[in-house]
């Protein structure tokens, strides 16, 4: 008779255990190198045009080093640029957080029901439609129907000719031909188009804080002010701070936004000109500079990674959680 040797128990798990590992490894390692591969190569590739004088269309590629940061010091238009999108990352976050957080709590508990029952207006499933409804259009097409909005009377401009008919004709103003008027443009434009989608977002988040909270703190004399300070605030802390962060982000960028409304010029003398535009302007008009629009969009990837990273930082604070 044959004699068999017994495995100690538990040998087999271990196999199977140890084999798991190179059968993952098969299946992720694939995806993530063309994934990597295709997310970062143009990154380095920029960074090394950033450090040449390739204009884009020819075969020649001198290495320049540093020249075309060094040449970013001296040019005014690129510090307007900058100043810009400085505003757009201070002041368009701001708005549109405050102004969806406010729509939010309004949809959600700016109501009483029977019984003084905490819950939202009237018609807030019909508002939250309207209000997400500038994001379901195309950025083109909203830059489009601003710009006749803003339009002088005569060829049709909706708040001239509204401004006139109510009889405040003296404040109505050539909006997109004064160079102080049109990076606040821009900015009431991105607060209409981004507000929409956080109003969405922050409903979605109040949805879970128990009414009962509301309701105590109301018995208890607070004002609707004091609610939203103290209750509705803390409790969707974390989703103001990832709308906070995605808004820095689309605050730095605002090309198509900019170039639709006023020009691939950055409108009158410039003076709505942000980075994305600068970027294609300098790539894409004769004479065409590749290295120094890579060098540009080199100074912006790092600028968004910067205030991303400082946002998430200052807006940092404990988790408040419900028992």
């Amino acid at each position: 008779m044959r004699r068999t040797r017994s495995r100690p128990a538990g040998t087999s798990s271990v196999a199977l255990q140890r084999g798991k590992y190179p059968f993952l490894l098969a299946l992720t390692v694939p995806g993530a190198v063309i994934y990597g591969y295709f997310m970062f190569s143009p990154y380095l590739q920029a960074m090394w045009i950033s450090l040449t004088d390739w204009g884009g269309y020819t075969a020649t590629m001198n290495f320049v080093g540093l020249d075309n940061f060094r040449r970013m010091i001296a040019d005014p238009q690129l510090l307007t640029a900058l100043r810009n999108n400085l505003i757009l990352l201070l002041v368009v976050p701001v708005l549109t957080l405050a102004l969806g957080l406010f729509l939010a709590s309004m949809i959600n508990v700016g109501g009483r029901g029977r019984a003084g029952a905490v819950t939202g207006v009237r018609g807030s499933s019909v508002y939250k439609v309207v209000y997400f409804f500038p994001q379901v259009v195309s950025v083109v097409i909203v830059a489009v129907v601003w710009k006749y909005v803003f339009a002088p009377a005569n060829a049709g401009g909706v708040l001239n000719n509204a401004l006139e008919a109510i009889g405040l004709g003296r404040l109505a103003q050539l909006w997109l031909a004064e160079p102080k008027y049109l990076i606040w443009v821009v900015v009431i434009v991105m607060t209409w188009s981004f507000a929409g989608f956080y109003v969405v977002m922050f409903s979605a988040a109040m949805q879970s804080i128990p009414r009962d909270i509301y309701e105590a703190a109301l018995l208890d004399g607070s004002s609707r002010f004091t609610t939203f300070r103290k209750i509705t605030v803390p409790l969707v802390w974390d989703t103001v701070q990832v709308g906070w962060v995605y808004l820095a982000i689309q605050a730095m960028d605002g090309f198509a936004l900019v170039s639709v409304m006023l020009g691939t010029g950055g409108g009158v003398e410039g003076a709505g000109d942000v980075l994305g535009v600068k970027v294609y302007r300098e790539a894409f008009t004769p004479p065409n500079n590749f290295g120094y629009a890579a060098a540009i969009g080199v100074v912006l990837l790092l600028l968004t990674l910067a205030v991303s990273l400082i946002f998430m930082r200052i807006l940092r604070r404990e988790r408040v959680e419900l028992a």
